[in-house]
């Protein structure tokens, strides 16, 4: 994709937001507004589902060609000679992680928040499998089924008998919901990403929410903070602490980005 979509508010040094899911923001705008008071604010739309794309074809993504295009919104935005402060959660943190291996002379300090890229872990080849059963459920019984077992997943628990029934969604269907475009094109993609080696001294924070703890992303964010020789922080919240506590998680968030 050629075009590029993102946001910007506030003032402030640079602040570049990569949303998790399929790349929408919905949901981040309080945490937003309050980071807008100490930043300016860009939230990267990847593949400008917020900006009049949804219900049009999408193809598989990869982190690289998301980073790809925060990078070339990092060159709109960015002063020359200037770096920015990147927040990445969930997927949009597998795309920061990216972004940081081949552009840190960019980046004045990345948080990757639960980053789902669980192929790094000693068991990683199990957790890329469930995770493929993740998106086999989708397939065969949609977006509901696919929670079901990826709730599961994550809180490293057995899928248990009785998991929601539905059906496959119509392509039209498909094309309108964020999340089934999560199921179908960025699932599988993303958590079988490997992060490049990033540079020594990287300023990097992995984090994790408070909520998450005993859960697989939690244990993924610590892998990868000892793996990097990176600091690890908690957040407000669970996976979706942005959304649940988005104005303790932003503060939370202030707090790390300038503690460097």
């Amino acid at each position: 994709m050629s075009d590029l979509y993102y946001d910007v508010c506030g003032t402030g040094p640079v602040l570049l937001l990569f949303p998790g899911g399929a790349g929408h923001p919905m949901g981040l705008e309080p945490m937003t507004r309050r980071l807008a008071r100490r930043f300016t604010v860009v939230t990267y739309d990847p593949l400008g589902l917020a900006h009049g794309r949804l219900g049009l074809p999408v193809a598989d993504q990869r982190a690289e060609e998301w980073s790809d295009g925060a990078r070339r919104v990092l060159d709109a935005v960015l002063p020359e000679g200037e770096s920015a402060y990147v927040l990445g959660t969930s997927s949009g943190s597998v795309a920061a992680l990216d972004l940081l291996a081949r552009h840190p002379e960019r980046l004045r300090h990345v948080v990757a928040h639960e980053p789902p890229c669980v192929a790094v872990l000693p068991d990683g080849a199990r957790q890329r499998e469930r995770f493929r059963e993740v998106y086999d459920a989708y397939r065969a019984a949609g977006p509901q089924a696919a929670g079901a077992r990826m709730a599961a997943v994550l809180t490293e628990r057995t899928v248990e008998d009785g998991a929601p029934e539905g059906r496959p969604l119509t392509r039209e269907e498909e094309l309108s919901s964020p999340m089934a475009l999560f199921l179908a094109h960025v699932l599988r993609q993303f958590t079988s990403y490997v992060p490049s080696a990033v540079p020594p001294a990287a300023p990097l924070t992995l984090a994790a929410g408070v909520g998450s703890r005993g859960q697989l992303l939690h244990r993924t964010a610590v892998f990868l903070a000892e793996r990097y020789g990176a600091g690890f922080v908690e957040f407000p919240g669970g996976h979706i602490g942005a959304v649940e506590q988005p104005e303790a998680f932003a503060d939370r968030l202030a707090d790390v980005l300038t503690s460097r």
